[in-house]
């Protein structure tokens, strides 16, 4: 009978489909830059006090993270039939307390102290000396507890694996599994964002804007695009983990694979740099001055991620130049000049599509009744502001392209520039229609996705390339 021992429950990968150290880590990183050095200081003292030291620094909230529903179905079951249960865990004591007073299902609440690492043999020994050698049922999830069911009355494993059921079936003959949502390839899919690739396209611009398409500079942008794709997918992979408390608090986000749970941390942690990583040793044929370039958007984008995004205007600021630095790679990577036209035009068009980022966001807050954007420094209050912002600098797009127009440079690339008002004419209609959509809350989360994957928006670039060309005939 259930009442006659003690139910304990493992935490890390158990009963929460996440890693409470890295949970603190990250956690922690997303405040402040000196985390992983305060982390490796901690370290060398033990991993007990590492720990405990990412405890202090950390905001965990207990009722955001995922738990494990098949775990918390066998724990309420149990304690239905009168039986006692135990949270017992080698995260740090004080985050499974708040944890186990969230849930109230517990009796009892043991984890890591300052000096204690209570894991792997050190957890078997504590429970064998305080409960008794099988006195107790236990729920775990990995190799390091195997120790403990070895003591244990019953093996109770989450998600088990052949080889780990194989080991445990040569010591135990009471083996219960609990399924909960494994991870799949699409989940890592997911994480990795192929779809995000679509803004690297951009890198093929300076190419088409120079009508100097040859084979070499087609191949040189297409290495290009694998590179910068692969660094943007760590960079989205390490912004994902810094966001987890935001994204959970987030209608949509906290579906994102590490939000979830779906993905665990412990590979998003190691994602992150081997994709940038990856990207930046395929770069290395391209030249040094590409690979810095890749270099300047991988530190751009981490100091977005730490500091600048609750920054307001800067974050818009800095969103803009990220774009605009996929431009300067593909110049950089093709050996083709940029026009200052070029970058002028890109940067106030992209400053007004990061605003329409913030507008959406601005915009769900609204009519969620809130008033202040999670992990941001903005307030309903400002939507009418940044909708201007948006606007002007859409607007401002459109004149830097009429001066262009009117230049003395555009007669060496266009026959019949005249025709370029067209485009003009074109981007007026989308900005509008963009922002007004964005205000009806009708906008993705992000724009530029919005944009190519929008019908109205893909016939409108079609039009205004095929103005474009007509332009250009002789």
């Amino acid at each position: 009978m259930p009442s006659e021992r003690i139910l304990v429950v493992d935490l890390d990968g158990t009963l929460v489909r996440s890693n409470l150290l890295l949970e603190t880590f990250w956690s922690s990183f997303a405040k402040s830059w000196k985390t992983p050095f305060e982390a490796l200081q901690a370290l060398s003292k033990g991993r007990a006090k590492l720990k405990h030291k990412m405890n202090d620094l950390a905001e965990i909230d207990a009722d955001a993270l995922p738990y494990n529903p098949a775990v918390l179905d066998y724990i309420t079951t149990w304690r239905s039939e009168g039986g006692r249960t135990a949270l017992v865990t080698a995260a740090n004591r004080d985050v499974a307390e708040r944890i186990a007073e969230h849930l109230g299902i517990f009796d009892e609440v043991h984890g890591s102290d300052e000096t204690t690492n209570l894991k792997g043999q050190a957890k078997a020994s504590f429970l064998s000396k305080h409960f008794g050698d099988n006195a107790f049922d236990y729920i775990g999830d990995a190799d390091s507890d195997i120790p403990v069911w070895q003591k244990s009355h019953r093996a109770i494993i989450v998600d088990d694996s052949r080889r780990l059921r194989n080991r445990l079936a040569k010591m135990h003959t009471d083996i219960v599994s609990l399924r909960s949502y494994p991870s799949n390839a699409r989940d890592y899919l997911r994480a990795i964002r192929p779809h995000q690739w679509l803004k690297n396209l951009l890198i093929f611009l300076p190419l088409l804007a120079s009508h100097d398409i040859t084979a070499m500079g087609v191949l040189a942008a297409t290495m290009a695009f694998i590179s910068f794709s692969l660094v943007a997918s760590g960079v989205y992979v390490l912004n994902d983990l810094l966001d987890l408390a935001a994204d959970r608090a987030h209608p949509r986000k906290r579906n994102r694979p590490f939000a979830s749970g779906a993905v665990p941390i412990e590979h998003g942690t190691l994602m992150a740099p081997l994709l940038a990583l990856a990207g930046l040793l395929l770069g290395m044929p391209l030249g040094g001055e590409f690979v810095s370039v890749l270099i300047v958007y991988y530190m751009a984008t981490l100091a977005y991620s730490l500091h600048l995004k609750r920054k307001p205007v800067i974050d818009i600021c800095t969103l803009a130049g990220l774009y605009t630095i996929r431009i300067v790679a593909g110049g950089v990577a093709t050996g083709t000049p940029l026009s200052v036209w070029l970058l002028a035009f890109s940067g106030f068009l992209f400053f007004s599509l990061a605003a329409v980022k913030r507008q959406a966001e601005l915009v769900d807050l609204a009519a969620s009744a809130g008033t202040s954007r999670t992990g941001r420094d903005y307030q309903v209050s400002d939507l009418g502001l940044i909708t201007s912002m948006a606007t002007a600098a859409g607007y401002m797009s459109i004149i830097v392209l009429g001066l262009y127009i009117t230049s003395p440079d555009v007669l060496m690339l266009y026959s019949n520039p005249q025709l370029l008002w067209g485009v003009c004419a074109i981007l007026f209609y989308w900005i509008n229609r963009i922002v007004m959509l964005t205000h009806r809350g009708q906008m993705h989360d992000d724009p530029v996705i919005f944009a190519v994957t929008d019908r109205t928006s893909l016939a409108c670039f079609g039009l205004a390339l095929f103005v474009a060309a007509c332009g250009a005939l002789t």
